[in-house]
């Protein structure tokens, strides 16, 4: 499979940075907590006191959600509501060992990163305008469909797998317990986004590579 964006998509953000990652061979039954404890310090001294809305990675994502049509305190990026609740929390709740990895380096990093499981989607993946016809599935099992010009991630079947972007993903390709193989997106948009995705994505491979040993892992065009 592919992972693209629309034209459209990268005329409107330019500065847009992006890796993905295949992953196969996820074992669930993995402790991760040192690793999360690890990263936790590491989104404490990137906070250093403030709050979330002081980083620039966050206030790229803000203008990005105001470009599109959004209120950014309305609909947050994923990386932005998973530091207000961790910095007000004080943890996150436990999930399954690769979200909560996953997690753990989007609060290190303040960059949203979207977990798939791979099997649930339809051929290539692109993130694009909805139509309007597309069908996501919520967590509580509901269906919507996403308003047109909506910014979606879409499967070939027209099933969308996030809404707004990077605010919400859908429960039908959410990493469950049975989950073998998973789709790992990164995206930012502030002035050092390039080397930052760089950072995560070798930051996650190591990870990947020492709690599941066993495991393949690929970058996406």
């Amino acid at each position: 499979m592919n992972f693209t964006y629309a034209s459209s998509i990268r005329s409107a953000f330019p500065a847009l940075v992006s890796c993905c990652l295949f992953i196969d061979a996820v074992e669930q039954q993995i402790d991760v907590s040192q690793a999360v404890a690890d990263l936790n310090q590491q989104t404490i001294d990137k906070l250093n006191g403030g709050t979330e809305s002081d980083l620039a990675e966050i206030q790229a994502w803000r203008r990005a959600f105001v470009n599109m049509g959004l209120k950014p305190t309305q609909y947050r990026c994923a990386a932005e509501s998973l530091l207000r609740r961790w910095r007000k929390e004080g943890s996150l709740p436990a999930i399954f060992p690769l979200i909560d990895l996953c997690n753990a380096l989007s609060l290190a990093f303040a960059i949203p990163i979207a977990v798939f499981d791979r099997q649930k989607i339809s051929g290539d993946l692109q993130v694009r305008p909805a139509t309007g016809h597309e069908i996501y599935h919520t967590f509580s099992g509901t269906i919507e469909h996403p308003a047109p010009g909506e910014v979606i991630f879409a499967d070939a079947t027209g099933r969308a797998h996030a809404r707004r972007w990077t605010h919400r993903q859908s429960g039908y390709s959410a990493v469950s317990a049975n989950t073998t193989q998973a789709l790992i997106v990164m995206e930012a948009m502030h002035s050092t986004a390039a080397q930052d995705i760089a950072a995560l994505s070798a930051a996650l491979m190591q990870q990947i590579h020492r709690i599941w040993p066993s495991s393949t892992s690929a970058p996406l065009a």
